[in-house]
């Protein structure tokens, strides 16, 4: 099911996308940086990750993956590594078809390239159009693509496992854009700590079987279905929102409004869920920062009664300091407005450059 497609039938679409020129801009890209058979991308590979292995010549292998479904691509795919490795040579797939089980069903997984050396590694090769500008691109954004790449080299990993002789390399190759041009430059990232972190967490999920298993017998996300029986459908599957999901999920709008009106203290990010502890609502903050609820030795209900009193003693004295500014202007003798202003006025005529007693007004 397209959670897109079920995110509007529940009356929350997501209004976000990738905007068609920076798709456009990515796509041509890319496109430069493979052209001609990929060489300007085999000779940034050659560059940083050649090795004692000879330089990629024109003749590098560029095999054809075509094939009918995901499944028969991903077959394809195998069996191109298979057969470029043993070759002994240079190889580059363009968009291959990687296979990786998530939760027990195989997620299907496409990186713009890998290339085989001729030692037997496998490297995983990202096409972003984010610049590099002297050298170092925004690190948000080479953070989301290590962990993009760690994906791609863990189901790499599977079939290295029934390859003779192939290694898939932990270091990838991030292209980018340089300076300010269109032209291509390259980095090496290391991505085993986002490896090690996205194989502990997909060991960690639950099974797609049983969470069907726990469902109310009859369950369905068909968007056909009335908004109520749709709505109740999805509440059967416990939400895990956090902000975060805005930029990946096209659900989280409708997870979001859930969460918001059940006051769930996810909806203020994971790291306040995480300094929060046990409080799980904003109600319940709310109540342990006024005393009212809590156990005070509990350090986090401490520290919310400590920024409580902090704050109402901050109020305290800005509305001290109103009232005393009040009472200094009704204590004011009669006319002090006018000598005020008297007053305000020489100094502001002494304050113009030339201006004496006899002076006229400013005009």
């Amino acid at each position: 099911m397209d959670k897109g497609v079920l995110a509007t039938a529940l009356g929350s679409p997501a209004p976000f996308g990738q905007s068609q020129f920076a798709f456009m801009r990515g796509n041509a890209f890319e496109a430069k940086v493979k052209a001609d058979g990929g060489a300007e991308l085999l000779r940034l590979l050659y560059e940083r990750l050649g090795g004692g292995a000879p330089a990629p010549a024109g003749d590098a292998a560029a095999p054809d993956l075509s094939a009918a479904g995901p499944e028969g691509r991903a077959a394809r795919t195998a069996l191109a590594l298979r057969e470029a490795t043993a070759a002994g040579g240079w190889a580059l797939l363009d968009h291959p078809m990687l296979a990786l089980e998530v939760a027990g069903s195989p997620a299907y997984l496409e990186p713009d390239a890998v290339v085989v050396h001729p030692d037997g590694r496998w490297t995983v090769v990202e096409i972003k159009s984010f610049p590099m500008i002297d050298a170092s691109a925004d690190a948000s954004k080479v953070g989301a693509a290590a962990r993009q790449a760690a994906v791609y080299v863990l189901a790499l990993e599977r079939v290295a496992a029934v390859t003779e002789g192939a290694e898939v390399g932990h270091r990838v190759l991030l292209v980018c854009p340089k300076d300010f041009s269109n032209l291509p430059t390259a980095s090496v990232v290391d991505v085993r700590k986002q490896r090690a972190v996205t194989r502990r967490q997909l060991t960690r999920l639950t099974r797609i079987e049983d969470i069907a298993a726990e469902l109310p017998e009859g369950t369905t996300f068909d968007p056909a279905c009335a908004p109520e029986e749709l709505d109740a459908a999805v509440a059967a599957v416990p939400p895990a929102y956090a902000p975060e999901c805005l930029a990946a999920c096209e659900l989280a709008f409708h997870c979001r409004a859930k969460s918001r009106a059940e006051g769930a203290v996810e909806a203020l990010g994971r790291g306040v869920r995480g300094e929060l502890g046990g409080l799980t609502t904003v109600a319940g903050v709310l109540a342990a920062a006024a005393g009212k609820e809590g156990d005070p030795a509990d350090p986090t209900v401490a520290a919310l009664r400590r920024a409580a009193a902090l704050r109402a003693e901050a109020l305290e004295s800005a509305a001290a300091l109103r009232a005393g500014g009040g009472a200094w202007e009704a204590a004011s003798p009669p006319g002090g407005g006018a000598d005020r202003g008297a007053s305000g006025a020489g100094g502001a005529a002494d304050a113009v450059p030339g201006a004496s007693e006899g002076a006229g007004p400013c005009r």
